[in-house]
């Protein structure tokens, strides 16, 4: 110890006691936190299958309200968790704290890090989104809107790339990487139970063993599965749309071409059961062999375009691309458009479609991927932490977005696809694309690696999740043996998808989500400050002589 105590100065929490059950069918788990996730969600479920007309409805009006009167917290938000974050990193002092023990070192190497953070966090979106978000901005942005420039032109590139870019970029990966930070921080450094609440210990103290706490961990539980099911809702759906392309049957697809009922419960059986088994194997063995083999996988059909689709034109695109996301960052992320005369209107509705939908998937994705972040980056400092999780996903995203995404656009631009592409549904067009680009043979054939991949990320997320919900229920035990659990989970995971998609498709489960998200959103608010505390008050004990970690203060007490 450099210096004496300076007594004014707290060590901090080292113990924050959750009461849990110790024997029987709740061995493990706090009842508190598991039974009303629990209930809340089998209500849910429940509803939507028994009274769909009334379930609809009502969803969709309070969709409506949520959207406008809360578009500019999400957008705020966002902003500010973002700039938290990359603060934290830039930082020296902060930026050298370690998530652990000073001289930890980290459980898993880097490229299986990378893996994980990949394929839990992004990669069922970045299949489905690769192609249909640049097309999407392709055919109308807000430079469209405004009639600065033509739909589908070759002017409308450079801006349906800038709002991409700004969508799968820093905003999504610093909302994960603040929430990860938030959790792991305390969990590692001070010995706190790796859960939800443990992230506001350094506000609340000793207040989150009890009921607010629970309350706490409810509202992670529920956004949890609320956000997992978009991800599985885009997965299944192209999952079938590629199947059906594939020959697999005519019964895949309905009449307007979605997804049939049949091919969704029939989906759901094969994707959350290999997930429930996956999750039962744990993080160490099931979870990270099918990440390190959806990286193997995605870098092959990246490849793949790289060599004979539009290649050093999607390397153009990712030039400008990052140049013009650096240099409009800024205000775009504080932009929030207002309605008024029909352009106006128009510009509103985009960005609640669009970004609004996405700062709210992101946050509701938050728990999930923000304790599956936490859960595997013990050891590392904040900086390498920070800089690792947003900038090389999001490197990765931009790079998909720009080579497969590119592909596609040049593709329309040329004349070669004639609408084939752009005019398909967002499922199909990561599809389409290779039926135009390739020969039929051929193109069938990686059609089948797509299917695959899609089914280990599928997989990959699912479990991942299933394990992170049992975590928080658990008290923050990862490890337990709480099988009866995790087959709940993954049971309550494919009826809410299935129900909803069958419900009203893809859009009932965006419109739950966003109502799931909005309760958790309030939390990692707190949790952006709790962690700025966190680390400033550490910062302090260091200069003093105070410990800051549980084992400098079990040193203390020892009197080492």
């Amino acid at each position: 110890m450099t210096g004496e105590t300076d007594t004014t100065i707290e060590p901090p929490l080292v113990d924050l006691p959750i009461k849990t059950a110790s024997r029987g069918f709740y061995d493990g788990f706090s009842r508190e936190v598991t039974i009303p996730s629990k209930v809340i969600v089998s209500l849910l479920i429940m509803w939507a299958i028994f009274f769909p007309v009334s379930a609809s409805e009502t969803l969709t009006a309070a969709n409506s309200t949520i959207i406008s009167s809360f578009s500019w917290w999400y957008v705020y938000l966002v902003a500010f968790l973002m700039f938290a974050c990359l603060t934290l990193a830039i930082i020296p002092q902060s930026g050298e704290l370690r998530i652990g023990n000073p001289g930890e070192k980290p459980e898993f190497g880097r490229f299986s890090w990378f893996a994980m953070l990949f394929g839990a966090g992004i990669g069922i979106g970045m299949l489905t989104y690769s192609t249909g978000e640049p097309l999407a901005h392709f055919s109308n942005n807000p430079e469209i809107i405004r009639g600065a420039i033509e739909a589908r032109s070759v002017e409308a590139v450079r801006p349906a790339y800038i709002y991409t870019f700004l969508h799968w970029g820093f905003a999504a990966w610093g909302t994960y990487a603040l929430v990860g930070l938030a959790i792991g921080y305390v969990a590692y450094r001070r010995d706190l139970p790796l859960t939800i609440r443990s992230a506001l210990a350094p506000l609340f103290g000793l207040h989150l063993s009890g009921r607010w706490g629970h309350l706490v961990d409810i509202v992670a539980v529920v956004a949890t599965i609320l956000g997992v099911a978009v991800t599985m809702g885009l997965g299944v759906e192209q999952f079938i749309a590629g199947l059906a392309r594939l020959g697999m049957g005519d019964w895949l697809l309905d009449r307007d071409g979605s997804s049939s009922a049949m091919a969704v419960i029939l989906a759901l059986v094969v994707l959350v059961g290999a997930s429930t088994l996956s999750a039962l194997s744990g993080v160490g063995r099931g979870i990270k062999w099918l990440s390190n083999l959806n990286m193997a996988l995605s870098f092959a059909l990246l490849a793949l375009f790289m060599i004979v689709g539009s290649g050093l034109f999607g390397l153009r695109l990712l030039g400008t691309g990052l140049w013009d996301y650096l240099r409009t960052l800024i205000p775009n992320s504080l932009t929030l458009f207002e309605g008024g005369g029909a352009m106006g209107d128009a510009l509103v509705q985009w960005q609640l479609d669009w970004s609004v939908f996405y700062w709210a998937w992101w946050i509701a994705f938050a728990p999930f991927v923000g304790m599956f972040i936490a859960r595997i980056s013990r050891g590392r400092t904040i900086r390498e932490y920070v800089l690792g999780v947003i900038l090389v996903p999001s490197l990765m995203c931009f790079v998909w977005m720009t080579i497969v995404g590119g592909t596609a656009i040049d593709l329309e631009l040329s004349g070669t696809a004639q609408g084939a592409i752009v005019d398909t549904g967002i499922s199909d067009q990561l599809y389409a694309t290779l039926a135009v680009l390739l020969d039929p043979a051929v193109a069938t054939l990686v059609s089948g690696l797509v299917v695959v991949l899609l089914m280990t990320y599928l997989i990959t997320s699912t479990d991942s999740a299933i394990l992170i919900v049992n975590t928080i229920n658990g008290a923050g035990d990862s490890e337990g043996e709480q099988r009866h659990h995790i087959f709940f989970w993954g049971t309550a995971l494919a009826f809410v998808v299935g129900s909803m998609l069958i419900l009203g498709g893809i859009d009932a489960i965006r419109i739950t989500m966003i109502i799931g998200a909005l309760p958790f959103s309030f939390v990692v608010a707190i949790m952006a400050v709790s962690i700025l505390k966190a680390v400033v008050f550490d910062l302090r004990r260091k200069r003093h002589g105070v410990p800051t970690t549980a084992q400098g203060c079990a040193d203390l007490m020892a009197g080492k």
